[in-house]
């Protein structure tokens, strides 16, 4: 009877531990671990089929997972720090845990994979770039004149334009995207600020904190970049407007200007044709953009 008894209570506690499994996402990262022997995995799509089924059985018994983005490079670096053999099970756990503590994760809902791991994906792209925006602007150091440090305050006053941007824009959904242009690589983030019915701005916190850096990296580093934005409210034309990126503050945009800007594609250059109901306009204006008045770096 005792026996039986352990048995169940093992059973009910194994429901209430919540797992992480370590995702790899593409055919190029699960071709890198097919050089470990104890990866028993032949091909791809036959792996995330066996990861979907165990989710779904895990699920099934109301066991709670979340899936975090497995990197071969960075587990092959982690083996080498931790002095683990990277061709054992137990290091591939050990870097699972790690991950579900410090990578990107996402929960699995219930959604097919192939929902999920681009949302996976976008969640990695978006904490790499707020961890490459936050490494930069903490290198800025002190500013040589006033000795105040340059990231910090870059920090503060982009957050400062950020909820003055956000309280000057008509009610409805809004979604933010700032681009910076700089060695090496030019970085875009996106935000998304949806209004409930009472009017209250709802953010993801992640998505704020990543926004929030990447627009202070361009202020301090006086980068080239921009700033648009697009409202939709229900029974109304979208509104599209936006600012470039001028030394230490944020300069309008003409309408023609946001036409140019929302109807090129990045990546080619190529016109893309402009959306029927929406109005490109010009921005409310922001006041006062200063922080702490007349202080520049």
């Amino acid at each position: 009877m005792a026996h039986t008894d352990h048995r169940a209570m093992r059973r009910v506690l194994r429901r209430e531990i919540a797992g992480t499994i370590g995702l790899l996402t593409d055919e190029h990262d699960f071709r890198a671990m097919l050089r470990y022997r104890t990866f028993t995995f032949d091909d791809h799509p036959t792996y995330l089929g066996q990861i979907e089924a165990l989710l779904r059985t895990r699920a099934a018994e109301g066991t709670h997972t979340t899936l975090a983005l497995f990197d071969p490079e960075e587990y092959a670096e982690f083996c080498t720090v931790t002095g683990l053999d990277p061709d054992n099970p137990a290091s591939r756990t050990r870097f699972t845990a790690e991950l579900a503590a410090t990578g990107a994760t996402v929960p699995y809902d219930g959604r097919p994979l192939t929902d999920l791991v681009p949302v996976l994906v976008d969640e990695a792209v978006r904490q790499a770039t707020w961890e490459y925006a936050s490494t930069l602007l903490a290198r800025l150091g002190p500013c040589p004149t006033c000795g105040e440090d340059i990231g910090r305050a870059a920090f503060a006053r982009a957050s400062h334009l950020l909820s003055r941007i956000l309280d000057a824009a008509p009610p409805g959904d809004r979604h933010l995207v700032c681009s910076v242009s700089g060695p090496p690589e030019t970085l875009v983030t996106v935000l998304h600020a949806d209004q409930d019915s009472e009017g209250t701005t709802h953010l993801d916190e992640a998505e704020a904190l990543e926004f929030t850096s990447v627009l202070a990296l361009g202020l301090a580093t006086r980068s080239p970049g921009g700033l648009v934005m697009r409202t939709s409210a229900p029974g109304t034309a979208d509104r599209v407007y936006g600012w470039r990126l001028r030394a230490d503050r944020l300069a309008p945009l003409t309408a023609a200007e946001v036409f140019d800007a929302y109807c090129t594609d990045v990546e080619s250059g190529d016109l893309i044709s402009p959306e029927s109901d929406v109005d490109y306009c010009t921005p409310p204006d922001l006041g006062d953009q200063e922080t702490t008045p007349g202080h520049h770096h």
